[in-house]
């Protein structure tokens, strides 16, 4: 379906950005990757995953709160690639502390990673969307773009940008063949999460198992993990014909979270 696109997804060299990552890529869709750590592995596996199609799979390491490192990973799409047909703006990072104890320079990390780089991403790769005609930029929001939780109010103060920021990119893409939208998830088991189910064991004393199970229990009532591939499978109907009129929407996939 999505053979000769090409698709950006940032903070995807694990979790939920190689989830989208490995979805986008068995669609066809050729695959930019981004992120911290080894990237030769996430390479060879979304390869893998596309091989049928024949994609290509490149990868650029920018530092996704700097805007001039963003500005040069566009450049590179564009120049490698020809554009940016699919934006995915996964990269996110966490910090859980008391407003009053919040550190500063936290705060100023989260909003740039979680808020301020899906500004930087989406103003360089709309006017190629627009002079296509067709583009999709998906968001990875959060439960918390919705709703809040205590201790998180950098987390929750960017995610709820983040889905007004798709509201507004949305009205102003509307009358084109480009959509924004963004995606919601609850808990899904990321290396991100797995260290708050770590911490919560070890201050409660507690097994990860029971810390595991305790965490789902406070907020999703399904009691099991979104997993990054049905997150992947979300993104890519996003992307299909069917889903062109889908436009600003903040979809939940969070396992009863946010219905409560």
């Amino acid at each position: 379906m999505l053979k000769g696109k090409t698709a950006l997804v940032t903070g995807s060299t694990s979790g939920i950005g190689l989830g989208m990552a490995r979805q986008l890529a068995a669609q066809g869709a050729n695959i930019i990757l981004n992120g911290f750590g080894d990237s030769e592995g996430p390479k060879a596996e979304v390869l893998q995953v596309g091989s049928a199609h024949g994609i290509r799979v490149g990868y650029h390491g920018a530092d996704m709160s700097k805007p001039a490192e963003i500005e040069a990973m566009v450049a590179y799409a564009n120049a490698e690639f020809g554009g940016v047909d699919i934006l995915v703006n996964n990269a996110g990072i966490q910090h859980v502390a008391n407003v009053e104890n919040f550190p500063v320079e936290k705060w100023d990390a989260v909003i740039a990673i979680n808020l301020s780089s899906a500004f930087h991403t989406t103003r360089l790769v709309v006017p190629g969307m627009r002079a296509k005609n067709w583009g999709r930029i998906i968001n990875l929001a959060s439960a918390h773009g919705l709703v809040a939780s205590a201790g998180k109010s950098a987390y929750v103060a960017a995610k709820h940008g983040l889905v007004g920021l798709t509201k507004a990119v949305a009205l102003e893409t509307a009358t084109t063949g480009v959509t924004c939208n963004a995606i919601c998830p609850g808990w899904v088991l990321t290396p991100l999460v797995q260290k708050q189910i770590d911490d919560r064991a070890a201050k409660g004393g507690i097994t990860v198992e029971e810390a595991q199970k305790d965490l789902l229990g406070e907020k999703q009532p399904s009691l099991q993990f979104v997993t990054p591939a049905q997150l992947g499978d979300l993104a890519v109907f996003l992307c299909s014909p069917s889903a062109d009129n889908v436009r600003g929407v903040a979809w939940n996939m969070d396992g009863g979270w946010v219905a409560q």
